[in-house]
């Protein structure tokens, strides 16, 4: 298929995506309050409160069509104290990453369950011996089109309700369009898939979700500055000034995303684009502009029955077999008598 040709077939489905929204009658900022994105401190000791009803080890991670075993090792950790592990990878490998977790946790945990939308994909992991606390399990997955699939780099979602311990989650895998300039686009992705994802329209009587969380490459980028003076703040390491710059933060202030939502404070470097092998920034005669790209946002939706802590909220820096810094999150919710 010749270059024109797929472009064509992109542009259409574009125009597709945004028609789609439009029947879906979403809401704009003149139509409610919005509250945008709540920002809390976290203390980065990465550990796991022994008081709470369930603790989850979140991460987000874009392989760059690339791995490495001892990268997945690294990327899970030897502190496996958590009750459940969610990873959401994207840009995803030919290669049956699954077992290689598994083998990875092979001591502690065992796969629940997965979504595999190509190139992007979504493990939940449980504790040995536990499944009899797993009362449910969905699965849901949306492509966004686009030619990325022929490259290995598709956009969507892939998701994964469960019942656990009698809370009831959903967690979201996404990977959004790409490049500084398309932020309408990405806002819109990010409103369709929630409105797509486990549907009330197709299954009205569905239990509602408790916890959603949203994790993955969401593609917003640094707005307003050069790469060159973003760069020398994160070398005077001043990087948290540059949130003011953050399109999510930004749209999700206008009201276009994450209403509600929550998530800890970009207090670690920008995790892309980085050189693949080390820990520079591009040096490629692209030289891209560092951006928080890789995120993990949560919502509590039944604040009366449950209450979360966010204890843990970082980059693992030590990972340099793709241009994007994994990201973890450690989350840990109690259930209110």
């Amino acid at each position: 298929m010749a270059i024109c040709d797929i472009l064509q077939i992109d542009k259409r489905r574009r125009n597709r995506l945004k028609r789609t929204e439009s029947r879906l009658n979403f809401a704009t900022n003149s139509h409610v309050m919005h509250e945008g994105v709540k920002t809390i401190e976290t203390d980065n000791l990465c550990e796991f409160s022994d008081s709470s009803d369930l603790c989850i080890c979140i991460i987000t991670w874009n392989m760059g069509g690339q791995v490495v075993y001892e990268d997945l090792e690294e990327l899970v950790g030897k502190k496996t104290k958590f009750d459940l592990l969610v990873i959401g990878l994207q840009e995803v490998p030919r290669k049956n990453i699954s077992k290689r977790l598994q083998a990875a946790l092979l001591q502690t945990h065992v796969l629940f369950g997965k979504a595999i939308l190509q190139s992007l994909q979504l493990y939940l992991f449980g504790p040995k011996k536990s499944k009899s606390f797993l009362k449910e399990l969905k699965v849901d997955k949306h492509s966004l089109g686009g030619f990325g699939g022929f490259i290995r780099r598709k956009k969507g979602a892939a998701a994964i309700l469960v019942d656990y311990k009698g809370i009831v989650m959903v967690f979201i895998t996404c990977h959004l369009a790409a490049h500084t300039h398309k932020v309408e686009e990405r806002n819109s992705q990010f409103r369709l898939l929630s409105q797509l994802l486990f549907s009330k329209k197709l299954n009205p009587y569905a239990r509602p979700a408790q916890l959603v969380v949203w994790l993955g490459d969401l593609n917003y980028r640094l707005q307003g500055i050069d790469s060159y003076p973003a760069r020398d703040m994160i070398h005077n390491y001043v990087h948290n000034l540059l949130t003011s710059k953050d399109q999510l933060l930004q749209e999700a202030e206008r009201g276009q995303i994450f209403d509600g939502y929550i998530e800890g404070t970009l207090s670690f470097k920008p995790t892309y684009k980085y050189n693949i092998g080390d820990n520079n920034y591009d040096t490629s005669h692209k030289v891209r502009a560092p951006a928080w790209t890789d995120r993990i946002l949560y919502k509590i939706e039944d604040a009366d029955k449950i209450s979360a802590t966010l204890n843990c909220y970082n980059s693992i820096d030590s990972i340099a077999s793709s241009d994007h810094k994994p990201v973890k999150a450690h989350l840990c919710l109690k259930i209110k008598e």
